[in-house]
């Protein structure tokens, strides 16, 4: 289905752009069909179920969404990552992900590939700055033995040195896979400058001689320091109910640590840096470059704001190009279906969020000034980064930057109340789509329980979102965008990089 409503937006917004359509002269038959969807959004909000919390004894929560699905999410967050370690253990909790598989007291390996793949399931973990997370997709019958896996595999991990020494291949090759993700590549090297000396400097998989390294002692001492119930939420949602999800977390997570053993692990500061990261590559045939500047924490007042001012920059690649156009008309009939359907269903929603009349990525598509761009709002506990990601010729690194610059101080001197209100509802739109099944609606609510101690309603978010104005916009980019020094991470053939004075120079005074 999203894929399908991908199409019809490309198919609609080529048509826009065409003139086929004039978003100024539709008739008046229009009204209800944008009424009806208006209507049908607000009834999705108030249609949500109810995420529902409970603590135990020993601090662990438990949050649920039971949308009455024949499948289920569940899954284990954490509030233990890559921060949480130090330069001769960086890469810990990474190890300790991959370790988590690899057999526990009960199971073998096999056992427990084999359990999964009799009863359906995936079983998947990931390891970010901030939280680690083991989570199952089965069928929502299967919930209990769920549970039961995810508990035995993180509490009775054999741990065994045949397979940490088997391990530690895996990831060393895993991190040459990554080298050749540049994207991957100049976001670590942007957390380095941004965040230095600091644990939001270091890398999550951490360098190869601390992976050569680590013990089981090491993933021992990880474990017995933060797998404590007050850092850990276990998350549901599809077919699951909250009465037995809490019967089974007692029974499989009621033993957990509810204290530490002295003062709690404190979140260690990290200190934002403006500077940069060069990495010259002339034999590369394109640039990738970051730029950001330092943002807030997730819990803060201005993230909301961010958010949409994130949106009204948004992203381009040069692949949204017109091939959809030529596809449609080559075939007529298909095409002439396609249109009159898009016009009377999805065209009032498409009016509301247009794609490609950001004023930087109409930039970027008429001046060829890049492959593509993505504005990013990374956000942590009590920090973040808001900026731009772009892939550039080399010879037009230099534009790209400064129409780049140029739109983050339009934000803070002349956006409009239309430009933020076509923000306002692509962010709002993008959110409800991202909640598209079990997994991604569990992973929001383990995120939140341990960003925010709660999960944020729909109605909720939706309002913090409508209560933005221009205004609102202007204060908040002037407050974290004008004037601040930027981190910037270049990788490739950037000798049209322009140096670091003269793009801090841009952050408060531009050429006409």
């Amino acid at each position: 289905m999203a894929a399908s409503l991908r199409y019809l937006c490309r198919a609609g917004r080529q048509l826009v752009r065409g003139g086929l359509l004039k978003t100024h002269t539709f008739p008046g038959p229009l009204t209800a069909p944008r009424h009806r969807a208006t209507q049908a959004a607000a009834q999705v909000v108030l249609n949500v179920p109810e995420t529902k919390v409970t603590t135990l004894e020993n601090g662990l929560r438990v949050a649920s969404e039971d949308s009455g699905l024949p499948t289920c999410t569940v899954g284990l967050w954490i509030d233990a990552g890559s921060r949480y370690e130090n330069e001769r253990n960086n890469g810990t909790a990474h190890f300790l992900e991959h370790m988590a598989f690899k057999g526990t007291r009960k199971r073998s390996q096999l056992d427990l590939e084999l359990e999964i793949e009799n009863m359906g399931a995936h079983l998947n973990a990931y390891t970010s700055r901030e939280q680690t997370v083991y989570y199952a997709k089965a069928f929502s019958k299967d919930l209990p033995r769920a549970v039961e896996i995810l508990a035995d595999i993180i509490q009775n991990s054999t741990l065994g040195e045949a397979e940490i020494e088997r391990e530690r291949g895996v990831i060393l090759r895993e991190m040459q896979e990554v080298e050749t993700n540049l994207q991957e590549v100049v976001f670590d090297y942007l957390h380095a400058t941004a965040y230095q000396e600091t644990a939001l400097g270091r890398t999550i998989l951490g360098p190869t001689e601390n992976i050569k390294t680590i013990n089981r002692a090491d993933l021992v001492e990880y474990i017995t320091l933060h797998y404590k119930g007050p850092r850990i939420v276990l998350a549901a949602a599809g077919g699951v109910s909250h009465d037995e999800l809490i019967e089974l977390a007692r029974y499989h997570f009621g033993k957990l640590p509810a204290r530490f053993k002295g003062e709690a692990p404190a979140l260690p500061p990290c200190k934002f840096t403006g500077s940069e990261i060069r990495v010259r590559d002339d034999k590369m045939p394109l640039a990738h470059i970051a730029v950001a500047v330092e943002a807030v924490g997730w819990s803060h007042p201005d993230t909301i704001p961010l958010m949409v001012a994130n949106t009204l920059i948004g992203n381009w690649d040069r692949s949204y190009g017109g091939g959809v156009v030529r596809i449609c008309f080559n075939h007529r009939l298909q095409n002439l279906f396609v249109f009159f359907f898009f016009f009377f269903f999805f065209l009032p929603f498409f009016l509301k969020c247009p794609y490609h009349t950001d004023p930087l990525a109409q930039m970027a598509c008429q001046g060829n000034l890049c492959h593509s761009f993505q504005s990013f709002n990374t956000c942590y506990t009590d920090t973040g980064l808001w900026g731009l990601y772009m892939v550039c010729e080399p010879a037009t690194i230099s534009d790209m930057l400064h129409f780049t610059q140029q739109e983050w101080m339009s934000l803070c001197t002349t956006v409009t109340e239309n430009e933020v209100a076509r923000a306002k509802n692509l962010l709002k739109t993008n959110m409800l789509l991202h909640l598209d099944g079990s997994t991604p609606i569990c992973e929001d609510i383990g995120r939140q329980m341990l960003c925010y101690s709660r999960r944020i309603p729909l109605h909720e978010l939706e309002a913090r979102i409508d209560a933005i104005n221009a205004q609102t916009i202007k204060d908040v980019c002037t407050k974290y965008i004008y004037n601040k020094p930027p981190a910037i991470a270049a990788v490739g053939p950037i000798e049209q990089l322009p140096d670091y004075n003269r793009i801090q120079s841009g952050m408060y005074w531009l050429k006409p």
